[in-house]
């Protein structure tokens, strides 16, 4: 579904991305794994068009997303929840359900989603009517998630959604990936928690300053003497 071939991303003279290259068949949760500034969360960027790659080329179902506005992105079926949550926080949790699928006009489709993402977060349902700004950090980073897959993406793009969460809430949110993996919903997950996104994902990739390291199926990635020892404490 989604093809990265050889990507090169610069910040000025920071060569942030050097050539990688990734693929996330339809179907499958994929995972970026890395520490900080290893260049996760500019790899979403780039596929979602808020950089520009220097070189490289970027598809979705064959279709070129290079030179694309994020809107036109979104569109042609990628979503996002960023790090930061980045939720309105002067809207109520309805409202900003309402947002996510502002680029839709099938109605009876985004209430069933409205139920649905009601059913995967059944928190926000008690909470619709309250402003954004006032729920919990887990509340929000839900509410991130939810967001996103109002616009019912083919790729659903998640950037660090354990980040500053409690272990029961971390347990809380995987509940609900494993339920999206269950319905067939692609997914590139971005996370520092390698032990949980391996336990998730089928096929993952360690990022390390800009280049691919290592990669495979997530079973072989958790006996790997360089996983084991830098992500997952062993």
């Amino acid at each position: 579904m989604l093809e990265i071939q050889t990507l090169h991303v610069y910040y000025g003279g920071i060569h942030a991305l050097q050539g990688i290259s990734v693929s996330v068949p339809e179907g499958k949760v994929v995972t970026l794994l890395g520490a900080n500034g290893a260049g996760k969360t500019t790899t979403l960027r780039a596929i979602m068009g808020l950089v520009r790659p220097r070189e490289g080329q970027i598809s979705l179902g064959g279709v070129s997303l290079l030179g694309k506005r994020p809107y036109e992105i979104v569109r042609l079926g990628l979503s996002m929840a960023p790090e930061g949550r980045r939720i309105f926080p002067d809207l109520t949790v309805l409202e900003n359900l309402l947002l996510g699928a502002y680029a839709r006009t099938d109605g009876a489709g985004v209430a069933r989603d409205l139920e649905f993402v009601f059913s995967l977060f059944p928190r926000l349902k008690e909470r619709e009517k309250q402003r954004g700004g006032t729920l919990s950090g887990g509340e929000q980073q839900m509410l991130s998630v939810a967001r996103a897959l109002m616009a019912r993406p083919k790729l659903l793009l998640l950037d660090e959604p354990s980040l500053g969460l409690a272990p029961v809430l971390i347990t809380e949110m995987y509940r609900a990936f494993a339920r999206l993996k269950e319905e067939g919903r692609t997914i590139l997950l971005v996370e520092q928690n390698a032990r949980a996104a391996l336990s998730l994902a089928d096929y993952g990739y360690v990022l390390e300053t800009g280049r691919i390291v290592i990669h495979g199926p997530t079973e072989e990635l958790r006996e790997s003497d360089l996983v084991r020892r830098a992500y997952l404490g062993v």
